[in-house]
């Protein structure tokens, strides 16, 4: 039995390798779709021809070297072994390779490998693994962008709901319902609640979808350790970028990539041992 978990572990591992590596194309150039859109959208709105552009989503065009525009070639994109035999530098002009590349598919392997660890190959394994990849994804375009797209929120939302209908989240529906309810509501009143009292905006819609999506995942009863834990985390990064004069100009610092945190540790965890790592439970 500790040789079939292993031998799930090590495949799902690679398997997340795979997914990581698409994941940096999800991360780099859904934000750029994103634009396009408004863009397109803007020009019609005002009654302008929006000027003809080249196709660009995530399949199309092939990914290139942002120096020099070198095509990637299928050899150069093996998730860690092609930036390790690269020296993380392009092979056409030397530039630098960003680390985060690889960083991306290492944790999204280990959060694949843990899954098929934890439930082995079963459908509880394959929309966890799933939740994970799509908090990694919303961790660095939020980071990058401050935004949370609703073609990654919304759908994470709704597969929290089903998975929970059909038993494989281990959520009964009606705690799914409320925790999603109430991860929506919560956030929006704080919102209000800032925005009355500062007249600021302390953080944006994407961060109330993302944690309604987190409730349907966990049920209600998880609502208040992950906002713990978003909380502790993002206060720790908070005062350690201040520390090291990183913060952004306006000192903005998105809210979603530690809900994210939040819900994987969760995942990981339980939510009871949130609580009982702050001192609560």
């Amino acid at each position: 039995m500790f040789e079939i978990s292993w031998l799930q572990a090590v495949l799902g591992g690679v398997f997340g390798l795979l997914i990581g590596s698409f994941l940096n194309v999800v991360i780099h150039r859904l934000p750029k779709m994103m634009e396009r859109q408004w863009a397109a959208e803007c020009a019609e709105f005002s009654g302008q021809e929006a000027p003809p552009q080249e196709p660009f989503n995530l399949v199309v065009p092939r990914s290139r070297c942002p120096h020099c525009g070198h095509q990637i070639q299928w050899h150069e994109n093996i998730p860690v072994l092609s930036y390790l035999f690269l020296r993380g530098k392009c092979s056409a002009c030397a530039a630098p390779i960003s680390a985060r590349y690889p960083l991306v598919e290492i944790v999204t392997g280990g959060l694949f490998a843990w899954c098929a660890w934890h439930w082995g190959f079963t459908p509880t394994a394959a929309v966890w693994s799933l939740f994970a990849a799509a908090l990694v994804a919303l961790t660095l375009i939020d980071w990058d962008t401050t935004f949370l797209p609703d073609d990654i929120t919304l759908p994470l939302l709704w597969a929290g709901l089903i998975s929970s209908l059909l038993g494989w989240t281990g959520v009964p529906p009606a705690s799914a319902v409320w925790g999603a309810a109430g991860g929506y509501v919560s956030l929006w009143l704080v919102y209000w609640a800032f925005k009355l009292a500062t007249g600021k905006e302390g953080m944006g819609y994407g961060d109330f979808k993302l944690f309604a999506a987190l409730g349907a995942w966990f049920g209600w009863q998880a609502l208040v350790p992950i906002i713990l834990m978003a909380s502790v985390i993002g206060a720790l990064v908070g005062i350690g970028m201040k520390l090291a004069s990183s913060l952004r100009e306006g000192g903005v610092i998105p809210f979603g990539p530690f809900l994210a945190m939040g819900g994987i540790t969760a995942m990981v965890f339980g939510p009871e041992a949130i609580l009982r790592v702050i001192g609560l439970a």
